[in-house]
């Protein structure tokens, strides 16, 4: 029996797909086969019916199409009602299913990863798989192999991008009170990074359309090598390059999305970023539509900043529940809220994902950038800028984050051991506190004095890393803060600290 499940990439599954410097393929044919097999099964059972009908998507990787020709090339041989989309955004595959009535997508896609890895992301109505879904997916794969014989059906095509970009524009026009001959884009610039992505749409089939001026757009045209930089609005030399697209080209507002245009950013007229925590306030703004709305509950991944808190809770009169990271979970625990009774208009991460209720928790980098064009449109009528509306917040003079390589197969079991270790010291220390109601690691506050500011030290969603994040309010208090942390990290054996030799 073959093993799979080191495939399993939190709610994705993810592998190499092409050899890199002769390297193995993680993800080959005869696996994706099983896979898909194991993927149809599950939605038997879990759907309780057997007559399917699946959609299939992918991203601008190198091996994205031939691994899409794989999977639908099993849905077909397992009698599946299949639905080819070509290239597509993640969150368009999930849209497909509301749009066109199917049962269950599929997205061939590895994110913001180098261009030799690959993966697939399955939905249904009720969302994206868990991890739990995942898991039990590649058990069966690994117990029952399958090779796809034979179609049992003809495979459709659908006009998923089509269909999905109309729906922007028509949002758009919605939100400004317009029709779509009316252009209500005219006279606003606006350049969209695609990073070689999918999401040159975006740009062509939306903005263009409704009358916006694109020309500072950039890297627009698929390319799975992804010369020009990594799409991730994470990364600070594709951030720097959407800043200087909207410098050079006088654009009113910058766009960048990653590789699926799950997750988005933007950067205001100056160049300026509008990022992690600023996106998160400026997300949650548009969210409550501009008014306190004492309440609503706004829920964030845990490295969030104080002053990010404060704007939620003082400006917006919203309460901030901050909570694991990973989009899945901050999106599950949204859901569960809500099911209680809670207002919860916004789940969203600093990494840029955010899901809106209004658009079914759907991570959504596109509906959340349509949002923020819609503002930026109305705010140039009366002279203003998108920052406008997020001046108040509070940010850090300091911020740092450090990753730290666990040498050790139990991984895990290791780490958990060093956070709960940081959090006993901290208990013992009397210049610091140790935050309540938080969900991941451990997160300790420090006395003006000792650093005016906070660590948090959490286990890597899907490495095997300790991840350090810090904040402060003075100039120097990182500093600090990294000097006690150092004291007590360099205790522990088998785990890489050089990251702090740089500090």
């Amino acid at each position: 029996m073959e093993n799979l499940m080191y495939l399993k990439s939190g709610t994705d599954i993810r592998g190499t797909a092409m050899s890199k410097d002769g390297g193995n393929i993680d993800l080959t044919d005869s696996r994706i086969e099983s896979i898909i097999f194991s993927f149809v099964h599950f939605l038997k059972q879990k759907l309780e019916k057997d007559g399917l009908s699946i959609s299939v998507g992918y991203d601008s990787r190198l091996t994205s199409k031939h691994i899409s020709e794989v999977v639908k090339k099993a849905l077909l041989s397992l009698g599946v009602s299949t639905y080819d989309c070509g290239l597509s955004s993640t969150p368009s595959m999930f849209m497909s299913i509301i749009n066109f009535g199917l049962d269950a997508a599929v997205e061939i896609t590895a994110s913001h990863l180098p261009y030799e890895m690959n993966g697939l992301k399955f939905f249904t109505k009720d969302g994206g798989f868990s991890g739990g879904d995942i898991k039990e997916i590649l058990l069966f794969a690994e117990k029952n192999p399958y090779s796809s014989g034979e179609a049992l059906c003809e495979l459709k095509t659908l006009d998923n991008m089509g269909a999905y970009s109309a729906a922007l524009r028509k949002m758009i026009c919605g939100g400004l009170s317009a029709d779509e001959k009316d252009k209500p884009l005219s006279g606003l610039k606006i350049a969209v990074d695609a990073g070689n992505g999918v999401g040159a749409f975006y740009a062509k089939d939306v903005l263009g359309v409704l009358g916006a001026n694109i020309d500072g757009s950039c890297f627009l045209e698929p390319d799975g090598h992804f010369p020009n930089h990594i799409p991730n609005p994470e990364n600070k030399v594709a951030m720097d390059f959407i800043s200087r697209a909207v410098t050079n080209s006088g654009s009113d507002i910058g766009i960048i999305f990653d590789t699926d245009c799950d997750r988005a950013a933007c950067v205001d007229k100056t160049g300026e970023e509008i990022n992690r925590n600023k996106l998160v306030a400026l997300a949650s703004y548009l969210a409550l539509n501009g008014r306190l709305n004492t309440g609503a509950v706004i829920v964030t991944d845990s490295v969030t900043s104080d002053g990010l808190s404060e704007f939620l809770t003082k400006d917006l009169g919203a309460v901030h529940r901050r909570f694991k990271r990973g989009y899945k979970n901050v999106i599950d625990e949204a859901k569960r809220l809500t099911s209680e009774g809670k207002n919860v208009p916004l789940a969203i991460e600093t990494s840029g994902h955010a899901a809106f209720s209004e658009n079914y928790y759907l991570d959504d980098g596109a509906y959340l950038v349509t949002k923020i064009i819609i503002e930026a449109a109305r705010l140039k009528k009366t002279g203003e800028t998108i920052d406008s509306v997020i001046k108040t917040l509070k940010l850090p003079k300091e911020e740092k984050e450090l990753r730290f390589k666990i040498l050790l197969d139990d991984f895990r079991a290791f780490g958990e051991n060093v956070i709960n270790g940081l959090g006993d010291l901290a208990e013992k220390t009397d210049y610091i506190t140790v935050a309540p109601d938080n969900f991941e690691g451990v997160r300790i506050n420090f006395d003006k004095t000792h650093g005016d500011g906070w660590l948090l030290l959490r286990m890597s969603v899907h490495e095997p890393l300790l991840v350090l994040n810090s904040e402060s309010a003075s100039l120097g208090g990182v500093e600090k803060m990294l000097g006690f942390f150092k004291n007590f990290i360099s205790a522990y054996k088998n785990i890489d600290i050089s990251a702090l030799c740089s500090c």
